[in-house]
């Protein structure tokens, strides 16, 4: 072991004790923490805007509403329930199998000891922070890689968790840089809170998998917004403009999908007037020279297969509408980071769930229309979260879980679920019976007790349960006669 690799397991083994000491704290000590940061936090808005990389499209206004109200909300989410959340379940004797008489179990929630959060660079506050505040109000030490040009902000926050008394062994925040990761994960860590691409994260569910980490994944998106008959226009061009603007339309639940249900050709016609005029309206976003090259390919190939761009590709990049896109088409099934809506026109629900079905990924779906319409269709969609009438706002809700199908990932995050994904359940159970006929030897009679006691648990009549409870006594009498 060199001395680098010494140095790294003296720090992890501190670690080790540390997260052993937190976990062992009442849970409102860790809480009060929490809400120490919490009021540290809402006082560094300026310095969490200032901290935001440049290459990210927002005003400080921005980075305010989409993620220090929605960190700080999460925050007080689990100062209000994560006691009760993670409260043991105790089990008695209500609904115990019979043949079990005697048993007490406890179900507990347990840290899993130190959890390696990896962060996005979209949106680089919100997301891990949220993970880390879990984790830790759970028990956990934490490991935070920050995605790219994220570690400014990172620094920020976990330093006001330090400043609200948070041992420093507990919260490690490395660098953005890859390799930062592949040590992270070479490490001896218990769990993998991964945020980012699908294309990385198979990358790191492979290492993952060799060395039996559990993790979640919260990964890529196309999303769908289904424009039902009875949808308000109006509605749907500001929902679909703000979720093509937002962080630069690098969000990975934005709008890149229309599927427009039953359209006239006035109305279709109608919609892509507004959409053009409300995208020509919105303010240009910095497009890379690799993203430019992967839309033209995929540009030239829907429209050799009879799309219509409305729009071209620049460096400063406004929204781009493409029209008459079919679902198996590239551009419908990629996970952009680039503001581009391809409108598909779909002629019957059944169709609606073919183009699901045909889009890698399943994040989440928005349906716009008649509440009980949408609803109904809601239902038979198979992604993460459906918003009705909405779009990306309303998953930042603290009290609801967030997750993916498909190559957007599996796992959730924030809400109840995310708070018990940073534990795994530990099961405590005491025998109070003193008979240890259960240690026998078994033979006939016992098979013949065992027959009984089935019947008489799970027959269908009430005869049949009456003849099984007669067999299982009878069989009983005999063996304790023996």
């Amino acid at each position: 072991m060199d001395e680098a690799e010494e140095v790294n397991a003296i720090e992890f083994s501190l670690r080790r004790e540390a997260q052993l000491t937190w976990a062992n704290l009442p849970i409102q000590r860790r809480l009060d923490v929490l809400r120490r940061a919490r009021f540290a936090m809402s006082r560094m808005a300026d310095a969490f805007s200032d901290a935001i990389p440049s290459h990210l499209c927002r005003t400080p206004a921005d980075t305010r509403v989409a993620e220090v109200l929605p960190l700080l909300a999460a925050c007080r989410f689990l100062e209000q329930r994560a006691e009760k959340i993670l409260e043991v379940q105790r089990l008695g004797s209500r609904r115990r199998p019979f043949w079990l008489a005697g048993l007490i179990s406890e179900v507990q929630r347990v840290p899993y000891g130190v959890v390696l959060i990896l962060g996005p660079a979209n949106y680089p506050l919100f997301l891990p922070g949220v993970q880390t505040l879990q984790a830790l109000a759970a028990g956990n030490a934490v490991m935070l890689k920050p995605g790219h040009g994220g570690g400014p902000i990172a620094k920020l926050f976990a330093e006001a968790l330090y400043a609200a008394n948070l041992p420093r062994s507990l919260l490690e925040v490395t660098d953005d840089s890859v390799e930062a990761a592949e040590e992270a994960l070479r490490s001896s860590v218990d769990k993998v809170i991964f945020t980012g691409s699908a294309q990385t994260a198979r990358t790191v569910l492979r290492v993952c998998a060799e060395k039996i980490i559990p993790c979640v994944i919260e990964a890529s998106g196309c999303d769908a917004v289904v424009v039902l008959p009875s949808a308000n226009l109006k509605r749907v061009v500001r929902a679909i403009t703000f979720g093509m603007r937002l962080n630069g339309s690098a969000t990975c639940m934005a709008p890149r999908r229309l599927l427009l249900l039953g359209a006239s050709e006035d109305r279709k016609r109608t919609l892509v007037g507004m959409l053009s005029t409300a995208f020509n309206e919105c303010r240009p976003v910095h497009l890379g020279e690799t993203p430019r090259a992967n839309l033209g390919e995929m540009f030239h190939e829907a429209e050799r297969l009879g799309a219509h761009v409305h729009g071209s590709i620049n460096t400063e990049q406004r929204p781009i509408l493409v029209t008459e896109v079919k679902p198996g088409m590239r551009l419908a099934q990629a996970d952009l980071f680039a503001p581009v809506l391809s409108m598909i026109d779909i002629s019957s629900e059944t169709e609606v769930l073919a183009a699901q079905k045909a889009c890698p990924f399943a994040l989440t779906a928005s349906v716009f229309g008649d509440e009980a319409e949408a609803k109904r269709l809601a239902s038979t969609l198979n992604v993460g979260n459906v918003l009705i009438n909405d779009v990306i706002v309303a998953t930042v809700d603290p009290r609801t879980p967030f997750g993916g199908r498909k190559e957007s990932g599996y796992g959730t995050t924030r809400g109840t679920e995310g708070l018990l994904e940073m534990t795994t359940a530990k099961v405590v159970t005491v025998q109070r019976n003193k008979s240890v006929r259960h240690y026998e030897v078994t033979g006939d009679q016992h098979r013949e007790l065992f027959d009984g006691v089935i019947l008489a648990s799970h027959s269908q009549t009430i005869h049949q349960r009456c003849q099984g409870l007669a067999r299982a006594v009878g069989a009983a009498m005999r063996l304790r006669r023996k």
